[in-house]
């Protein structure tokens, strides 16, 4: 397997970005089928022992969030990825239109209440980041949200977004929750070819409609869009890493390696067992040992 080193990936705080200049494809990490499956369920293990640590030791929270364009390969990730880790100690969400409820709130409300516990894995399929991505491509979103006239002045309210997204993820990382943004960099004629398959393999039909077509017509403003994200958004605490998603193989394996470095930068044990605890564990092992003795 050829080393993948994660700050490769990684967008620095304050980098200025043109998407163009990021690679959608990259020379394959790995050499053959098997090698890619061996190195994946390795992977897959190790992240499942971590994810059992993080769990117990119940002190960070972990936010992984995804963003990418129409079939780009966020689904097959999240699923191939984190196929080990527990799902008692794993959450996935999928945001799609916002519900007459959630659009009564402010734009962060509705991924607030769904952000991970101590212990836990969150993982957003789409996030609140939609709101700076498919609402700037699409402003008269911003109609159905009924914010004030006066709050929506131009570029300010793209501004105030970035700046509200920024505090809350440093609230968060000084809450003990480590959050890793992944934009999964698709290529528009590797998305076309995608979409052929969609039609042409009956069981993919459902994934694909008129919608997909429209929205791929709307390309150059999405890569702005998301261009303007990346650079505001991306810290030191909550860094943005792109990552070449023409080769879907490639893909897992470079979020696998950013998800498992992640994880080994926590200072994360299993809970000490007391003085007072191994008398109590004594105690109950004595009632074991005599009930057994009884039967």
């Amino acid at each position: 397997m050829k080393h993948i080193e994660p700050k490769d990936f990684m967008v620095p705080e304050g980098h200025n970005i043109s998407l163009g200049k990021w690679p959608t494809d990259i020379p394959k990490v790995y050499s053959s089928k098997d090698e890619y499956r061996d190195i994946l369920g390795d992977h897959v293990r190790e992240l499942s022992d971590l994810q059992r640590i993080h769990y117990a030791d119940n002190r960070y929270a972990v936010l992984l969030i995804f963003q990418a364009m129409d079939a780009a390969g966020k689904d097959s990730v999240i699923r191939h990825v984190m196929s080990g880790v527990n799902p008692q100690g794993c959450q996935v969400y999928s945001f799609k239109h916002p519900s007459h409820e959630e659009l009564e709130h402010d734009f962060l409300w509705r991924t607030n209440c769904a952000l991970p516990e101590r212990g836990r894995i969150g993982i957003f399929n789409r996030s609140y980041y939609e709101e700076v991505l498919i609402v700037r491509v699409h402003p008269e979103i911003l109609e159905s949200q009924q914010i004030p006239e006066n709050l929506l002045n131009g570029d300010d309210v793209w501004k105030n977004r970035y700046r509200s997204i920024n505090n809350l993820e440093h609230h968060l990382y000084h809450n003990g929750t480590r959050i890793v943004k992944f934009f999964l960099h698709l290529s528009k004629e590797e998305q076309r070819r995608r979409f052929l398959r969609r039609i042409d393999e009956h069981e993919k039909n459902w994934k694909f409609s008129i919608a997909d077509i429209e929205e791929r017509n709307f390309w150059g403003e999405y890569m702005k869009a998301y261009e303007a994200c990346i650079e505001e958004t991306s810290t030191r605490r909550a860094p943005w890493y792109i990552v070449p998603a023409d080769d879907k193989k490639n893909a897992r394996l470079i979020v696998s390696t950013i998800i498992l470095d992640t994880f080994k930068s926590l200072d994360m044990s299993y809970p000490e067992t007391t003085e007072e605890r191994r008398k109590e564990l004594q105690q109950i092992r004595e009632m074991l040992a005599g009930g057994e003795k009884k039967e």
